[in-house]
């Protein structure tokens, strides 16, 4: 269901809002500088995607194109792994929670359903009719 991909936009603009000040006021104290740029990697990568996800709602609602669905899956879905595993990377040793460590290869996988995301885009782009 497309409302679904809406949803969806709207819960990663929404965590990456949230992680964004959190990381600004609560985790600047207490992480080093290159953790707190990877924290906020994730944070430019989901809130880059939540509005990808928007425009690709847009358009899926008016062209019921099967390539961008499968995108947006693609890309909601990378973005869960690659920037979550950002998170949970960086805020490990805050947490204490070592066996947290199992997160690292985790990240180019979101990475890579992140890319696959963007050649479904294209691929839909390629074959999108428009009149």
């Amino acid at each position: 269901m497309n409302k679904n991909i809406l949803i969806k936009a709207g819960i990663l603009g929404m965590i990456a809002v949230v992680f964004g000040a959190f990381g600004a006021h609560a985790l600047k104290q207490i992480l080093t500088p290159e953790q707190l740029e990877s924290f906020q990697t994730g944070i430019r990568y989901q809130l880059i995607h939540a509005v990808v996800l928007l425009f690709l709602f847009l358009i899926i609602e008016k062209h019921q194109s099967k390539q961008l669905r499968v995108a947006s899956h693609l890309i909601f879905n990378g973005v869960i792994l690659f920037s979550g595993s950002i998170y949970v990377l960086t805020l490990k040793n805050m947490l204490g929670i070592e066996i947290l460590k199992f997160a690292g290869p985790i990240t180019p996988i979101g990475g890579l359903l992140l890319i696959l995301g963007w050649i479904f885009i294209v691929v839909g782009g390629v074959k999108l009719k428009i009149k």
